[in-house]
Order: C-alpha cells, then structure tokens, then sequence
C-alpha cells in the first residue's frame, strides 16, 4: 500500500487538557450529585404500573457480521510502517519543533500553524510534551504583548493563538480582538481566511464575553456570505465544514481524515507532517478494527441476540463512540472496556424501560445495590444473564487495574455505578411506566424525573471510561 494512501473504512472520529483538571472540583460535583441521588423519592405504589411485558420493537443491527473477522496478515504490515513512523515523527519533531524553537519570536506564526496541523491532522498525541513547551513559550509571549499587540498582526494568526491556547486551557483575553473593531465598534470585514479563524476561536469563549459573542454572529454572516462569492472551492469546503460542525464539536477522527484532503493540497504544508499523518491514520485505523472485532466477538460469547432479543444491539455504535473519547492507540484497553460497559448500560435501559415488570425490576435494582452475586437465583432467567455479564465485566475491569497497582479504583466505580443504576431505576420506571396516570399537575413532576434521568446517564458511562486503563 502506498504511503500516500489513507484507507477509508468504518473509522473515522477532543482530549481536554490536563491543565483544565489541575484544580478540578469534579469530587465535589460528583458528591453533589450521589447527594441528589440519594435525595430522590420513592416511585409510587407499582399498581399504577402496567403488568404486562412490552415490546419495543427496536430495529435490528444494520452491520450484521461485517466487523467480526479482522485480518490479523495486517499486523504484519503494522509492523513494517510502525518503522516508518518513528522516522516520520524524528523529521517532525525537528523542523516543527526544534528549527522553529531556535528561530525565537520569528518563528511563533509558522509554528502555530504547525501545532494546529498536527493537532487536527490526529497526531498530537505524538508530540504532546513539545507541543505544551512550544505553547508556554507562546503564552509568555502573548502575556508580554509580544504578538497581540502588534499593529501588523493579522486576524488569522491572532485567532489562531487565541484558540490554540484556549484549548490547551491557558487563560487568554478575548481583548485582543479590539483592534479589529473600527471607530464605531464594529468588526471589520478582512480576508476569509481571517473570518474563519476567528469563527472557530469563537466556540472556546465562556460567559460574558460580549466581544466573542459578537464576533460569532459576524463571521456566521460573513462566511454564509463569502462562501459562494469570495472562497476558493478548497475555502469554500471548509467554511461549509465548519458552519456544520465546528472544530471544538467535530468528531477528531472524522476531522482528521477530512483535513488530510485539504492540508495536502495547501501550497505551504509540511510533507513530514503529511506522511506521517496518512501512516498513523491507517495503523490506528487498524488497531480500531481489531478492537471491534473482539468487542463482536464478546458480544457473539454472551448471546444477547438470542437471549435477550428484546434489547438494542448497538454494539458497533458503542464502540465509535468510545474512538470519540480517547482513540490514541494506548488507550486500547480502556476503549474495550468501556465499549463493553456502554452496550450493558443501553441493555439495561432497555430492562428498565421497556421490558421488566415493576416487581422484576425491583428485585435487580436491589441485585445490583448489593452488588452479590448470590442475589442470582432470586432473579428472572433474563436478568441473570444480564446481571452476570455486568458482573464478569467488572471483574475483567479489575483484573486489568491489579496489572496496573491501581485496583482501588473499581471500588469506587461500582459505588458510583451503583448509585446512578439505582436512581436511574427509580427515575425510569416511574416516568416511562406512569404515563397513563399523569395529570397536569404530575407531569411537571415527571418532566423533572425525566430531566433527573439524562443528567445521571452521563456519570454512570463515565465511571468505567475515568477507571479504565491506559
């Protein structure tokens, strides 16, 4: 396969920084919320509740068996461009980082440029100790008003910075913006280049930044505007791109793979970048292949499709969901692990929402409170099937932190998970089974469940995706 080649397939999908977390309060938030848990009322008497089962009639998994058999031949040639690579990554890391480096304050623009290329390209997680040097040296330098006080400076470059280091979470001033204000306050109208700079600086600004809030209305309008008249078709393909989906809320694979057609064709790219970008995609690619395929496997070992036939089988869609959280090949072990948990949870919900009786769903909510596996035979056949693959999966999850020396961690997952089934359980029988009964004064109530629900959703899939190993 040629080196310039990307292969196109199944895959194609934003690490905050570590920075945002130095001082995090998500303890607090998340006593707050077992609080919250803790705080909910009982669901009214189950006489309200309809007794018989229900089907859902979900449509069926539209992969079929397409994923399940990986070409292990491929690993072979993994081998052979992981070679490749390491070189690709020398030459970058030289003329990106330490030529430019050399080069002072001439070089922070080409440099920016560089950074941002890499970034979007899905190669950062190569270079992730120079890219953080490289932005300290940045950050100074706009703290000195070094370049954002530079009557030359042009809005591209400006905005470029002004994203680049929000994102990384250092705190910039929006202020800069000012100078590309006329006499009258408003934006003057630049190049295109510039205005879509500026439109993707605009979704890192936070509330009460009045100047970012103007600056997205305007360059919303200016890039409809410019995009038929102004833009090149290249141009014209981002703008479309980004006032779809903004760089902030676009899937990082996806992006990647979509800005590889673009930068190569950009009469200033850098070819080391370029190359090792198609490389990485396609071993990363692969490696993703093989995970599903082993995810499908599982799925296949535990026969939910015939066991449990009135569930959703998303198991594909789980997975790329789990790409979107953490694709870098390091992470393969927690990808697994956490693509398995979400399948469980979308059966769960299923149990709970359109399957179980209310006496049934009682027994597994106190299961799973307990968290023993001798609460197995006072289960129905098809809540054991599914209690005992949610425990064998905690189990695997153990397993893998014991090699790490962090196996204290599942503790507080299954504390966490356990809490949030609870609730959810409470919240989900009530709202979806009470429906019949609601009058106007309870359906307020009950849209505060339903609220209460998709806010306790989240947390528990981030419980196994925070302990997972690296």
């Amino acid at each position: 396969m040629s080196s310039s080649s990307v292969i196109i397939n199944s895959f194609t999908t934003r690490s905050m920084p570590r920075r945002w977390f130095g001082d995090s309060t998500m303890s607090s938030k998340l006593n707050s919320s077992f609080a919250l848990c803790r705080s909910l009322p009982l669901p009214l008497s189950p006489n309200f509740f309809y007794k018989q089962k229900r089907a859902a009639n979900f449509h069926p998994s539209i992969w079929g068996d397409r994923f399940i058999n990986y070409d292990y031949s491929n690993d072979n040639i993994t081998h052979v461009h992981d070679k490749q690579v390491d070189e690709l990554k020398e030459m970058v890391r030289r003329e990106v980082f330490i030529s430019l480096n050399a080069a002072g304050d001439d070089g922070f623009a080409h440099q920016l440029k560089l950074i941002d290329a890499i970034q979007r390209l899905g190669v950062a997680y190569h270079f992730e100790r120079e890219i953080e040097e490289a932005l300290e040296r940045i950050h100074g330098a706009y703290h000195d008003h070094a370049i954002n006080d530079d009557d030359d400076g042009d809005l591209y470059n400006v905005a470029l910075g002004f994203r680049l280091l929000r994102q990384h979470g250092y705190n910039v001033s929006c202020d800069m913006f000012n100078k590309f204000k006329d006499a009258n306050g408003n934006f003057i109208v630049v190049d295109v280049s510039g205005m879509l700079s500026l439109y993707e600086a605009t979704h890192l600004r936070v509330h009460g930044e009045y100047i970012l809030e103007e600056a997205f209305a305007f360059t919303t309008t200016q890039l409809i505007e410019s995009k038929t008249t102004h833009a090149t078709y290249s141009l014209a393909a981002q703008i479309t791109q980004a006032l779809e989906r903004p760089l902030l809320k676009s899937p990082e694979r996806l992006a990647a793979r979509n800005y590889m057609s673009i930068y190569q064709d950009e009469a200033s790219h850098n070819d080391a970048v370029i190359e090792l970008a198609k490389f990485d995609f396609n071993l990363v690619q692969s490696l993703h292949k093989k995970e599903l395929s082993e995810i499908i496997g599982w799925w296949k070992e535990v026969d939910f499709e015939r066991k449990l036939p009135f569930a959703r089988h998303w198991v594909v869609e789980s997975y790329l969901c789990t790409t979107a959280v953490y694709f870098e090949p390091q992470y393969s072990a927690a990808r697994k692990i956490l693509s398995k948990a979400m399948v469980l949870f979308i059966v769960m919900d299923d149990i709970y929402d359109e399957f179980g009786t209310f006496e049934e769903l009682e027994i597994l909510t106190e299961a799973i409170r307990r968290w023993d596996i001798n609460c197995m035979d006072e289960l129905p056949d098809y809540m054991q099937i599914f209690f005992h693959t949610l425990l064998n999966l905690f189990n695997e999850i153990e397993e893998e932190m014991v090699k790490e020396g962090n196996s204290c961690r599942v503790h507080y997952a299954k504390e966490a998970v356990c809490r949030f089934i609870v609730s959810i359980a409470f919240i989900s029988c009530t709202f979806n089974r009470y429906k019949c009964s609601c009058n106007s004064c309870r359906s307020c109530t009950f849209n505060r469940y339903k609220c209460s629900c998709n806010s306790c959703r989240s947390p528990m899939i981030l419980a196994p995706a925070v302990v997972s190993p690296s």
